[in-house]
């Protein structure tokens, strides 16, 4: 470990705390529909937009009435690109002339992008169009993501409403994210990583040659536009096989940095927007230091276990830290806080190979992604999976004291635990469940590349990527076969909307509730108590639920690590 790398990890956070309360403070202007210096320019289109479509944009929405809808969009959409994939050898825009994506892949694709995951079982530049990667997939990057933050504000407005029956309008919501945010945001985005060496262009490829005089042929494609909102919609599916590893998706370490901070940019400022909307902004910043505490430690074990190399390798004369599957270009500690950053959000995208970190290096994007994705989460994801967990942490918490339980102003009751519960433990279930299948069939087990420990922890990463929405993967998988692409496109559709639905059955359950004010009985959920019991439930409780995956996994091939080195 350097004095650089330790300096980078603090300019990262020093940044993005000074970004929190302004992104909060923009999104509680759209969580509440008030006008923005965008209105001006944007409110025909948005007004536009809603006479076209009948959409009253004033109604409210019942909790079942706005998951109805979301559920039916996703849906949507998911069979729109699942066709267009099929279709894509006789679609315009494709210079390279691809053929259609097999029907196995395609769902895999159709789904992954859907559910926020973009989980990704081919060679981008390879096998997708640039319609595909327009239309199909840059497309859900926006929607998504949006999806993901209209969430977060029903549940929202499930604490901070009193007595209400609705929770919002979900297509009020959408297109409000869309484009007083994500739009406009992406659009300077865009500009920034084409000055900075990004392509942009509907051409296939262009034939360079190198100083050896060899002629090569590079991909090219519109890959700046995607880019921009793989990242700041914690999507992270992308343009190149080699995602922000390839000089032509992430060319310099400024870009490297930029990207590091938009993948948290928004599920940070939703903290803030939280406590905003329930009116008392320390529970934002509560729940924010939570997250950063679970982070930090995460950040610290990779970057000291990848600066500290690998045993085998030091017991053969090689000193140094681990740079194996590294970019030269950023080093041991980018390398190491883009892995953290980018599993603890739920994007996926990636500078490095994860398959090749050392075993506990490795271990720390597992676990990031074992918690649920609420160590900042993916957009809005984060957020409502980290409300989830306080629920239950206020719950604990009520026991302890002997009384309901009340957070916000709101009395957490059992339908509300019952409901929690039932959301978390959808992931140990899946996660576990398809490992072991995937372990045992002969199918599963023709995937992995290595065998013993390491072997299985490809299985067990994919499986919890895949639930978690992430996306990122051990790639000494090979996912690219019906087996692999049915069960995980299954995985990612349970990990995102088996969660969701509950959710918003929680955000309906509260809305309907009275506020009630604290009293000298009430457990206080703004201190460093309550910090730490937000940290040690979440720990618990998506920790240990995942002890044997993680035991059979990184653990063991820490300890095979050790053997070799001292046999």
């Amino acid at each position: 470990m350097t004095f650089q790398g330790w300096l980078l990890i603090a300019v990262f956070l020093g940044i993005l705390l000074t970004l929190t309360k302004p992104i909060g403070l923009w999104l509680f202007a759209l969580y509440e529909g008030r006008r923005t210096p965008l209105h001006t320019l944007l409110g025909p289109v948005e007004r536009g937009f809603y006479r076209l479509s009948g959409i009253d944009p004033q109604e409210d929405q019942s909790w079942r009435r706005y998951a109805v809808h979301m559920l039916i969009f996703n849906a949507a959409l998911g069979l729109l690109t699942y066709v267009l994939l099929r279709a894509q050898a006789l679609l315009p825009f494709n210079p390279l002339g691809l053929g259609a994506v097999n029907e196995n892949l395609a769902f895999n694709t159709a789904v992954s992008f859907t559910t926020n995951t973009n989980w990704q079982s081919y060679a981008g530049e390879s096998t997708m169009s640039n319609l595909s990667q327009m239309l199909g997939l840059t497309i859900h990057n926006f929607l998504s993501a949006a999806t993901g933050i209209a969430l977060a504000f029903a549940l929202f407005r499930g604490f901070a409403r009193r007595e209400a029956t609705g929770i919002g309008n979900f297509w009020a919501d959408m297109t409000r994210i869309t484009l007083y945010l994500l739009l406009p945001a992406c659009v300077l985005y865009t500009l920034f990583l084409i000055a900075s060496g990004v392509p942009q262009t509907l051409a296939g490829s262009v034939d360079v040659h190198t100083l050896e005089g060899v002629k090569q042929t590079l991909a090219l494609g519109p890959v700046a536009s995607q880019e921009a909102i793989k990242m700041l919609g914690t999507n992270g599916g992308g343009f190149f096989n080699a995602n922000s590893a390839h000089p032509f998706e992430n060319p310099t370490a400024l870009t490297d940095l930029v990207q590091m901070l938009s993948i948290f940019a928004i599920g940070m400022g939703l903290t803030y927007t939280f406590g905003k909307a329930v009116g008392n902004t320390r529970q934002g910043w509560a729940i924010l230091a939570a997250m950063m505490a679970i982070f930090l430690a995460g950040t610290t074990v990779a970057y000291w276990q990848e600066a500290a190399g690998t045993p085998m390798l030091h017991n053969l004369g090689v000193a140094g830290g681990n740079m194996e599957g590294k970019e030269v270009r950023f080093g041991i500690a980018a390398s190491s806080l883009f892995a953290v950053v980018t599993t603890a959000a739920s994007c996926g995208a990636v500078n490095a190979m994860h398959d090749s970190f050392t075993a506990l290096g490795g271990m720390i994007p597992i676990f990031n992604m074992q918690l649920g994705e609420v160590v900042v989460g993916g957009v809005g994801a984060g957020i409502y999976g980290f409300l989830l967990f306080a629920i239950l942490a206020v719950f604990v918490a009520g026991l302890m004291v002997g009384r309901t339980p009340e957070y916000v102003g709101k009395k957490i009751e059992s339908r509300e635990v019952k409901l929690s519960v039932l959301a978390i433990a959808v992931l140990p279930l899946v996660i576990l469940g398809m490992t072991a299948i995937a372990s045992v069939l002969p199918a599963g087990l023709a995937g992995p590349l290595n065998k013993g420990p390491h072997g299985f922890s490809e299985i067990l990463y994919a499986f919890t990527s895949a639930v978690a929405n992430n996306g990122s993967a051990f790639a000494g998988l090979s996912a690219n076969t019906p087996f692999y692409n049915g069960m995980l496109g299954v995985a990612m559709w349970i990990g995102r909307f088996f969660i969701i639905v509950p959710m918003l059955a929680v955000a309906g359950s509260l809305a309907a509730k009275k506020h009630t004010p604290e009293s000298a009985g009430s457990f206080p959920t703004t201190g460093l108590l309550w910090t730490g019991l937000l940290v040690g439930i979440i720990v618990i409780v998506g920790g240990l639920t995942f002890l044997p995956g993680l035991a059979l996994g990184p653990i063991a091939d820490h300890l095979a690590m050790i053997r070799g080195q001292l046999f």
